[in-house]
């Protein structure tokens, strides 16, 4: 062969060997974690969203309807208990404390003129029983009508007493029907919302009728979170347990909750999963800085913790109990472990992997448009 045409053949060689070459698959890209020992968490975590709620929270309305008279605090006002919020239109009633209050006065009057007549009938009566005794000329019959007139005389002294407690009880009939047209703070706490003005007619709410009350009395420094856990994880948590809370308004996790209280009761909504509500309260007073009711909140409850166990990431697993291991002879082969604690992050491994084994944390796209050599683990 010429060696023009050996040439040739070397050229061609080449560019078919370049060729293939630019057409080999490329090399599938993967993470790799390194198996470490950590901290590893078991916890639960709320299905919807939970809700901050402050825990005095009051929708205070008249227990009477009327016209609203007096509104003594506006929205954002700090009260203290028992302080006057709202008063409607009660003129006649107060009418009639004072008429109960000079009625008592008369009955008081009528008493002493009759209690003093008594006295005086009785000491008469007391005389004629003496001289009778000591046998001076007095009748029977004079006798027997003293102490008869004096008996009737005692008895129309508890008789008119009686009349003045009989008062005092219209009186404080009179008072509480004052009191049903007023509003009172029932503690100390600050004005959310009014929802009324003076002269407009308010009501209370009656039953199966919703209607805004007049005002919206919120206790600030009390605050709790009310969030709804799945009936499956429920069964687990327990009051006292430790919870971190997490705010879409705020960055971070407050790690200072305990769960105070769980409902005694699963909640069935229609088209809704079954769920039972707990409530956490934050005991580190940085944590409540800055909360509101009404403000989203997600609830993570710790039920255990192991703080150096061997761990993969959540990302890491396949299914519940398999990895992807990067073998001596850098072939991926799928291997099975036996998990422990679980949780959003990191998963605890009993058994079936080793500290340092190397297992796939993530595939690229390319990697798993191509496949991945996968061998099963005997």
């Amino acid at each position: 062969m010429s060696r023009s045409a050996l040439i040739s053949l070397a050229v061609i060689g080449v560019i078919v060997g370049a060729y293939y070459y630019a057409k080999r698959p490329k090399p599938v890209e993967v993470e790799v974690y390194v198996l470490t020992e950590g901290e590893v968490k078991a916890t639960v975590s709320n299905t919807r969203v939970g809700t901050v709620k402050a825990c005095r929270r009051s929708y205070l309305a008249p227990a009477t309807g009327g016209q609203v008279a007096a509104l003594h605090v506006a929205e954002g006002d700090g009260v203290k208990r028992n302080q006057l919020l709202l008063e409607i239109w009660n003129d006649d009633l107060k009418a009639q404390v004072e008429l109960q209050s000079a009625q008592i006065k008369v009955n008081r009057a009528n008493a002493e003129q009759i209690c003093e007549l008594a006295a005086g009938t009785g000491r008469e009566a007391d005389r004629l029983v003496k001289l009778q005794r000591s046998k001076q000329f007095v009748s029977v019959d004079m006798v027997d009508k003293a102490v008869t007139q004096a008996k009737a005389q005692q008895a129309n002294c508890r008789s008119a007493r009686i009349n003045v407690e009989v008062g005092i009880a219209n009186l404080n009939v009179a008072k509480a029907a004052v009191e049903r047209t007023i509003i009172h703070a029932p503690f100390d706490g600050v004005v959310a919302e009014v929802n009324a003005e003076v002269g407009e007619f308010v009501t209370p709410s009656p039953p199966g009728i919703l209607t805004l009350p007049p005002i919206d009395l919120l206790d600030l420094n009390c605050l709790y979170v009310s969030a709804p856990i799945d009936e499956v994880d429920a069964a687990h948590i327990r009051t006292g347990m430790q919870a971190c809370v997490s705010l879409d308004a705020f960055s971070g996790e407050r790690c200072s909750g305990k769960v105070s209280r769980i409902a005694p009761y699963v909640l069935e909504k229609e088209k809704q999963a079954r769920t039972v509500e707990i409530e956490v309260i934050l005991t580190d007073p940085k944590d409540l800085e800055g909360l509101m009711p009404g403000y989203s909140a997600d609830v993570e409850v710790l039920l255990a913790r192991k703080d150096s166990a061997l761990r993969l990431p959540a990302e890491a697993i396949l299914g519940t109990e398999r990895v992807l291991l990067i073998g001596a002879d850098g072939v991926l082969e799928e291997r099975r472990f036996e998990p422990g604690l679980a949780n959003w992050s990191f998963t605890e491994v009993v058994s079936g992997l080793d500290k340092g084994d190397r297992v796939v944390y993530s595939v690229g796209q390319e990697g798993i448009e191509q496949g991945v050599a996968v061998r099963e683990k005997q």
